[in-house]
Protein backbone atom coordinates (compact mmCIF):
# COMPACT_ATOMS: atom_id res chain seq x y z
CA UNK A 1 0.00 0.00 0.00
CA UNK A 2 1.16 3.50 -0.80
CA UNK A 3 0.33 6.31 1.60
CA UNK A 4 -1.57 9.08 -0.18
CA UNK A 5 -2.93 11.30 2.58
CA UNK A 6 -3.63 11.32 6.29
CA UNK A 7 -5.65 13.17 8.91
CA UNK A 8 -5.54 13.02 12.69
CA UNK A 9 -7.51 9.76 12.73
CA UNK A 10 -7.23 8.21 9.26
CA UNK A 11 -4.79 7.21 6.54
CA UNK A 12 -5.58 7.00 2.83
CA UNK A 13 -3.68 4.44 0.78
CA UNK A 14 -3.73 2.96 -2.67
CA UNK A 15 -4.59 -0.73 -2.60
CA UNK A 16 -1.86 -3.10 -3.91
CA UNK A 17 -4.44 -5.83 -4.55
CA UNK A 18 -7.39 -3.81 -5.82
CA UNK A 19 -11.01 -4.88 -6.08
CA UNK A 20 -11.27 -2.62 -9.14
CA UNK A 21 -8.33 -2.51 -11.56
CA UNK A 22 -6.87 0.94 -12.29
CA UNK A 23 -8.12 0.97 -15.91
CA UNK A 24 -11.65 0.34 -14.61
CA UNK A 25 -11.54 3.10 -12.00
CA UNK A 26 -9.09 2.18 -9.27
CA UNK A 27 -9.21 1.39 -5.56
CA UNK A 28 -8.25 3.43 -2.51
CA UNK A 29 -8.67 2.57 1.16
CA UNK A 30 -9.28 4.84 4.14
CA UNK A 31 -8.25 3.13 7.39
CA UNK A 32 -8.60 4.30 10.95
CA UNK A 33 -5.29 4.72 12.77
CA UNK A 34 -6.73 3.35 16.03
CA UNK A 35 -7.09 -0.33 15.12
CA UNK A 36 -9.21 -0.99 18.23
CA UNK A 37 -12.12 0.68 16.42
CA UNK A 38 -13.96 -2.10 14.65
CA UNK A 39 -16.78 -0.19 12.97
CA UNK A 40 -18.39 3.24 12.71
CA UNK A 41 -20.60 2.67 15.77
CA UNK A 42 -17.46 3.08 17.91
CA UNK A 43 -16.54 6.51 16.52
CA UNK A 44 -16.81 9.71 18.49
CA UNK A 45 -18.92 12.41 16.82
CA UNK A 46 -15.77 14.33 15.87
CA UNK A 47 -14.09 11.31 14.26
CA UNK A 48 -17.33 10.34 12.49
CA UNK A 49 -17.50 13.81 10.96
CA UNK A 50 -13.82 13.57 10.03
CA UNK A 51 -14.49 10.26 8.24
CA UNK A 52 -17.46 11.52 6.23
CA UNK A 53 -15.57 14.67 5.22
CA UNK A 54 -12.55 12.58 4.21
CA UNK A 55 -14.59 10.09 2.15
CA UNK A 56 -16.10 13.02 0.24
CA UNK A 57 -12.68 14.56 -0.45
CA UNK A 58 -11.05 11.28 -1.46
CA UNK A 59 -13.95 10.16 -3.64
CA UNK A 60 -13.96 13.48 -5.47
CA UNK A 61 -10.16 13.39 -5.86
CA UNK A 62 -10.23 9.83 -7.25
CA UNK A 63 -12.95 10.74 -9.75
CA UNK A 64 -11.20 13.89 -10.97
CA UNK A 65 -7.72 12.36 -11.06
CA UNK A 66 -8.67 9.21 -12.93
CA UNK A 67 -10.73 11.17 -15.44
CA UNK A 68 -7.66 13.34 -16.08
CA UNK A 69 -5.68 10.09 -16.43
CA UNK A 70 -8.08 8.97 -19.22
CA UNK A 71 -10.15 6.61 -17.09
CA UNK A 72 -13.71 7.92 -17.51
CA UNK A 73 -15.17 7.62 -13.99
CA UNK A 74 -18.95 7.66 -13.98
CA UNK A 75 -19.50 6.90 -10.26
CA UNK A 76 -17.56 6.32 -7.06
CA UNK A 77 -18.62 3.54 -4.67
CA UNK A 78 -17.91 3.63 -0.93
CA UNK A 79 -17.80 0.30 0.88
CA UNK A 80 -17.38 -0.29 4.60
CA UNK A 81 -17.20 -4.02 5.31
CA UNK A 82 -14.25 -5.70 7.07
CA UNK A 83 -15.68 -9.21 6.79
CA UNK A 84 -12.54 -10.92 5.48
CA UNK A 85 -10.67 -10.39 8.76
CA UNK A 86 -12.87 -13.11 10.24
CA UNK A 87 -11.58 -15.64 7.68
CA UNK A 88 -8.10 -15.25 9.14
CA UNK A 89 -9.29 -15.04 12.75
CA UNK A 90 -8.00 -11.47 12.82
CA UNK A 91 -9.64 -8.58 14.57
CA UNK A 92 -11.35 -6.33 12.02
CA UNK A 93 -10.76 -2.59 12.02
CA UNK A 94 -12.72 0.23 10.46
CA UNK A 95 -11.80 0.90 6.86
CA UNK A 96 -13.67 2.19 3.83
CA UNK A 97 -12.95 1.15 0.26
CA UNK A 98 -13.24 3.91 -2.34
CA UNK A 99 -13.84 2.35 -5.74
CA UNK A 100 -13.84 4.24 -9.02
CA UNK A 101 -16.33 2.92 -11.58
CA UNK A 102 -15.52 3.52 -15.24
CA UNK A 103 -18.04 3.54 -18.04
CA UNK A 104 -15.50 1.49 -20.06
CA UNK A 105 -15.12 -1.34 -17.50
CA UNK A 106 -15.07 -4.90 -18.85
CA UNK A 107 -14.80 -6.92 -15.61
CA UNK A 108 -16.28 -4.76 -12.82
CA UNK A 109 -18.98 -3.53 -15.20
CA UNK A 110 -20.95 -0.45 -14.22
CA UNK A 111 -23.82 -0.15 -13.19
CA UNK A 112 -23.61 -3.64 -11.68
CA UNK A 113 -22.37 -3.97 -8.10
CA UNK A 114 -18.67 -4.63 -7.64
CA UNK A 115 -18.00 -8.37 -7.49
CA UNK A 116 -16.03 -9.39 -4.41
CA UNK A 117 -15.26 -13.11 -4.55
CA UNK A 118 -12.68 -14.60 -2.21
CA UNK A 119 -9.09 -13.78 -3.19
CA UNK A 120 -8.34 -17.52 -3.58
CA UNK A 121 -10.60 -17.68 -6.67
CA UNK A 122 -8.03 -15.84 -8.82
CA UNK A 123 -10.65 -13.28 -9.88
CA UNK A 124 -8.35 -10.33 -9.10
CA UNK A 125 -5.20 -11.91 -10.58
CA UNK A 126 -4.78 -9.44 -13.48
CA UNK A 127 -6.10 -6.38 -11.68
CA UNK A 128 -3.60 -3.52 -11.70
CA UNK A 129 -3.14 -1.11 -8.78
CA UNK A 130 -3.01 2.62 -9.30
CA UNK A 131 0.35 3.65 -10.74
CA UNK A 132 2.72 6.42 -9.60
CA UNK A 133 1.26 8.95 -12.02
CA UNK A 134 -2.30 8.16 -10.87
CA UNK A 135 -1.26 8.60 -7.25
CA UNK A 136 0.49 11.91 -7.96
CA UNK A 137 -2.64 13.19 -9.69
CA UNK A 138 -4.85 12.04 -6.81
CA UNK A 139 -2.56 13.91 -4.39
CA UNK A 140 -2.77 17.04 -6.59
CA UNK A 141 -6.55 16.81 -6.60
CA UNK A 142 -6.71 16.35 -2.82
CA UNK A 143 -4.53 19.46 -2.36
CA UNK A 144 -6.96 21.48 -4.49
CA UNK A 145 -10.17 20.04 -3.04
CA UNK A 146 -9.24 20.64 0.61
CA UNK A 147 -8.89 24.36 -0.22
CA UNK A 148 -12.56 24.56 -1.23
CA UNK A 149 -14.76 26.36 1.31
CA UNK A 150 -17.03 23.33 1.47
CA UNK A 151 -14.21 21.27 3.04
CA UNK A 152 -12.86 23.89 5.45
CA UNK A 153 -12.59 22.18 8.88
CA UNK A 154 -14.25 25.22 10.48
CA UNK A 155 -17.29 24.74 8.26
CA UNK A 156 -17.50 21.15 9.53
CA UNK A 157 -17.07 22.42 13.11
CA UNK A 158 -14.29 19.89 13.65
CA UNK A 159 -12.57 22.25 16.05
CA UNK A 160 -15.70 22.57 18.22
CA UNK A 161 -16.52 18.96 19.09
Amino acid sequence: MTLIYQTDSFIVESHDKPFVSREEGGHLRISIKDKSIIDRTMLSPKVAIELIRLTMIIGKALEKAMTIRDVPIIKVNYQDMGNWAFKKQEKPFLHVHILGRSKDAKIQVFPESVQLPDRSTGFYENFKPLNKEDILEIKRQIAQIIKENKYDPLFWELNQI
